[in-house]
């Protein structure tokens, strides 16, 4: 299908135009030296590391000051040589990729105890994607995670965080040569799903302007990711297909809201009482996970906005969760990363950050609405895409994931059918010609990998080896 150019895309264009001028320019008039060092000792770890953790900053303004960009980078366990290299963004907007370095994709994870004031303690994680895959989780948007900078505020938007992944990319490979030839590709979720298209989009137009070092890009991969924003639109008949409301409120909802439950009319009194009975319906319901157990401390997530529940939901807890919660993990993770032995064993810098959150949840400039039109151009260039959908969330539904596949209008060459791990069926997958894979992951939620770990680290074996699922 071909996408014809609009107002939108022309603006963006001219946007990713004048960032590569502004990037080949200041990479020509400063380089400011990245710090990395090796973590020999992980607190909380017993065991010597099985694997290589390096950890660093990589300087984006024109003082060492300015923009501090914080990362982790795990090497591949099998051939670091030879094995790609990914970039992985966690969502939020807003959330340190510590989040899918300990709770997702990364070698180790907290061992969920009650804490009793000791430090938390970290156990390996078998399904780690770094079995096969070097992995640089790195903490954007500025102010995120161990990232700091003399004016967080100006640099925490869509764009600046589509630019300053750009950057950090290439300063880092200026740093780590070895990895120039690798096969690359970015990760990601929930959130990111907006930035990470043009963030690809705009390192695929770097490579083809000449700026150095070129990047061996070959692709992206996202879960559950926000695509268009109208994802609300799909929570309804989601949960009326999933058994949450009565046919009789979904008729109802049907017929009153027409389909928008988003930009709904203040005066649609009909509507709006309708979309009352539906969150009410929900409330006992944690709709990131909807098998999982509901917690008191997420009764907070009901919002009627997506971009407001996704804040939510990300933003460091305050009260502790009792152990069975799903987020008790997150209490670990604050608790953990706050220490002064973990800061030291991460080497960071003293005084560069106050107390360590896992997400920040507000001052963040929404200026990118849509990624739809970033997927389409990346097809047309021939990219490989994996996008995919924990079966069981309600944020972001599957089905809304689906709807902008469907729309980029690109023939099947794999149709619907089961794909699976040791002889079960891990979730259901379709192929198109544009080199995008589609696949549902069976009973997980919105986080994929957080809850089906080894469902997760099949499909994404095979897909990064190449092999159909």
């Amino acid at each position: 299908m071909m996408v014809l150019p609009t107002h939108n895309s022309f603006h963006h264009c001219c946007q990713i135009l004048l960032a590569l001028l502004l990037f080949s320019l200041q990479i020509l008039l400063t380089h400011i030296e990245a710090y990395s060092s090796k973590v020999e000792v992980l607190p909380g770890f017993e065991w010597p590391l099985p694997f290589q953790l390096e950890t660093g900053y990589v300087g984006l303004g024109e003082t060492d000051d300015d923009m501090q960009v914080f990362y982790y980078f795990v090497k591949s366990e099998n051939n670091p040589k030879k094995d790609p290299l990914m970039l992985w963004l966690t969502g939020g907007p807003g959330c340190s990729s510590f989040s899918g370095l300990v709770h997702e994709i990364g070698p180790f994870e907290f061992e969920i105890k009650e804490y009793d004031g000791s430090l938390p303690s970290l156990v390996s994680r078998p399904q780690s994607w770094t079995k096969l895959c070097s992995i640089i989780f790195v903490d954007l948007p500025l102010g995120t995670g161990f990232s700091y900078a003399k004016n967080l505020t100006a640099n925490r938007s869509d764009w600046k965080l589509v630019h300053h992944t750009h950057q950090f990319l290439r300063k880092w490979l200026i740093d780590h040569t070895e990895f120039l030839s690798n096969e690359f590709y970015i990760g990601a979720d929930s959130y990111s799903g907006i930035p990470v298209p043009v963030i690809v989009q705009e390192i695929s137009n770097g490579n083809e302007e000449g700026i150095k070092p070129s990047i061996n890009l070959q692709g992206y991969l996202l879960g559950n990711p926000v695509t268009t924003r109208t994802e609300k639109n799909f929570q309804i008949p989601y949960a009326h297909g999933m058994g949450l409301i009565s046919d009789e409120l979904y008729e109802s909802l049907q017929k009153n809201c027409k389909g928008e439950y988003i930009d709904v009319d203040s005066k649609n009194d009909y509507c709006l009482r309708d979309l009352q009975s539906f969150d009410e319906s929900l409330s006992r319901v944690y709709v990131y996970n909807i098998l999982d157990r509901f917690c008191e401390d997420d009764s907070l997530l009901r919002r009627r906005s997506l971009i407001q529940e996704l804040k939510k939901s990300s933003s460091s807890r305050l009260t502790v969760p009792e152990l069975s919660c799903e987020t008790y993990s997150f209490y670990l993770t604050t608790k953990w990363a706050n220490d002064e032995r973990v800061h030291k064993a991460l080497h960071i810098r003293e005084g560069t950050i106050g107390k360590w959150e896992r997400c920040y949840k507000n001052d963040f400039e929404y200026e990118i609405f849509d990624s739809f039109e970033f997927h389409a151009n990346l097809s047309k260039k021939g990219y490989r895409s994996l996008i995919y959908s924990g079966d069981h969330d309600m944020v972001v539904p599957f089905m809304s994931t689906q709807a902008w596949i469907r729309a980029l209008n690109y023939s099947i060459v794999d149709d619907w059918r089961p794909w699976f791990v040791n002889g079960q069926v891990g979730g259901y997958t379709r192929t198109y010609s544009n080199r995008m894979t589609f696949a549902t992951v069976k009973g997980s939620g919105h986080m994929a990998p957080e809850y089906t770990p080894e469902q997760c680290f099949a499909m994404f074996t095979k897909w990064i080896s190449n092999l159909p699922l």
